[in-house]
C-alpha cells in the first residue's frame, strides 16, 4: 500500500503544480487513499520532495533528483535558507525559524540532514519551524549561526 502510495504521490506531482500538503492529501484521497496529514507529511520526507520556484512566481513539489538537488550539500542548505528563513531567534531550549508561507518544510528538511550539536529534535510547520536544544546555552549558539545562513543577519 505504501509503495503505490508513493508512486501515487510522484504522479500527482509531476501532473499537477502541488505546494501545498492539504493540496496533495485531496488528491490522494480522490484516488481512493484513505490517509492522514501525517502519514502525507512522512511521505513528502521519505519521498525527499522539495518545493521548487515556478515560472509564475509559485512553488510546487519535486522530487530532490528531478530539481537536481539530490545532495544536501552545504550551497543547498545555504541556498534554501537564504530563500526561506525571515527569522531566527531563541528562548530558553527552544529556537523559532520564522520562515515564508509554505517553506518551513523545506528548510527543516536540510536543517535536519546535517548534523548539530545538542540537537534534541526539530518540529515544522507551515511557516515556521522549531528546534529543541539540550540548553539554553546551545540554543544561542545555534541562533546565532543559523543568523549567518539568512540575508538580513
Amino acid at each position: 500500500m505504501k509503495r503505490a502510495r508513493h508512486q501515487a504521490i510522484l504522479d500527482l506531482i509531476e501532473k499537477h503544480p502541488i505546494d501545498r500538503q492539504e493540496e496533495l492529501l485531496s488528491y490522494l484521497r480522490d484516488e481512493g487513499f484513505d490517509v492522514t496529514q501525517a502519514t502525507v507529511s512522512r511521505d513528502i520526507r521519505e519521498l525527499r520532495l522539495v518545493k521548487t520556484a515556478t515560472g509564475s512566481g509559485g512553488y510546487r513539489y519535486m522530487s530532490a533528483s528531478e530539481s537536481g538537488k539530490v545532495s544536501h550539500s552545504p550551497s543547498r542548505f545555504e541556498t534554501i535558507f537564504r530563500e526561506s528563513v525571515l527569522k531566527v531567534d531563541y528562548a530558553g531550549h527552544m529556537v523559532l525559524v520564522k520562515c515564508f508561507s509554505g517553506m518551513a518544510n523545506a528548510a527543516c528538511e536540510v536543517f535536519d540532514a546535517r548534523a548539530w550539536d545538542n540537537v534534541v529534535g526539530t518540529l515544522s510547520g507551515d511557516d515556521t519551524f522549531f528546534i529543541l536544544m539540550r540548553t539554553e546555552e546551545s540554543a544561542r549558539m545555534i541562533c546565532e549561526e543559523l543568523r549567518r545562513f539568512t540575508p538580513r543577519h
